[in-house]
């Protein structure tokens, strides 16, 4: 009886880890934790911003919800006295695995820079050649700084900004291999 609890226990910890890993195999849903981080948002304000009919975006909030990466607000009354209910993200997204994420983030960031103007990017791009134990260091040392500020929370008169790093192996082949 005792083993069966822990295999149950095991494949429900099991399913809920691959249905957060679909709900963030998504650009839109990435998207739209975006827009609910700092202030709470209606389905009918995010379908609005990301472009997309507010049916295919309540499929998109309740999956977010049900996997506990958005939470809802207390209701609240809007324009013409309708009943809203406010959509927060809850920051659970920030450190949660999910295999093969890299083309689906790269795909967000697309979409998240898409319509900017080119002066309005402040971007880096450049090569390094370290040895395991200095990628690891540098590698933590990002990491370090991005969790830093992520745990400072919001600047109440801060500016919202995105950002995107990776760090990949570099096509670029040893001299005398050419």
């Amino acid at each position: 009886m005792g083993d069966e609890r822990i295999e149950l226990r095991s494949s429900e910890q099991d399913a809920d880890k691959q249905a957060m890993a679909r709900a963030l195999s998504s650009p839109l849903r990435l998207r739209a934790l975006r827009l609910c981080a700092f202030e709470s948002r209606t389905n009918k304000e995010l379908a609005e911003l990301l472009g997309v009919n507010p049916g295919t975006m309540l499929h998109h909030v309740r999956t977010l919800v049900h996997t506990g990466f958005l939470r809802a607000d207390p209701e609240r009354t809007g324009t013409g006295g309708a009943r809203e209910v406010p959509y927060r993200a809850t920051g659970r997204s920030w450190n949660t695995p999910v295999p093969g994420i890299a083309p689906i983030l790269l795909e967000t960031f697309l979409q998240q820079v898409d319509g900017i103007a080119p002066d309005e990017h402040h971007v880096s791009w450049m090569g390094l050649k370290l040895d395991p134990q200095h990628r690891e260091e540098f590698e933590s040392r990002l990491s370090a700084l991005l969790n830093e500020f992520k745990d400072r929370g919001p600047d109440a008169d801060g500016e919202s900004l995105g950002v995107f790093t990776s760090v990949y192996p570099d096509r670029n082949p040893p001299s005398g291999s050419a």
